[in-house]
């Protein structure tokens, strides 16, 4: 197992699928960074009372 780097799949792995999954990774946190600040901001908001009208069903 210590020779996988030498393989062509270890290869692969290295240089392109580990750093695919690192910058997914960073992307992923930096979506979840914005829904928590949507969600953050839309809990600070003060509730009007007034229900949110539900979607139309009628086909379009």
């Amino acid at each position: 197992m210590s020779e996988f780097f030498r393989t062509q799949m270890g290869h692969r792995f290295y240089e392109s699928t580990m750093p695919s999954l690192v910058r997914e990774l960073a992307r992923l946190n930096a979506n979840l960074e914005r829904l928590l600040a949507v969600v953050e901001r839309d809990a600070a908001k003060p509730d009007d009372g007034e229900p949110t009208p539900a979607p139309s069903k009628e086909p379009r």
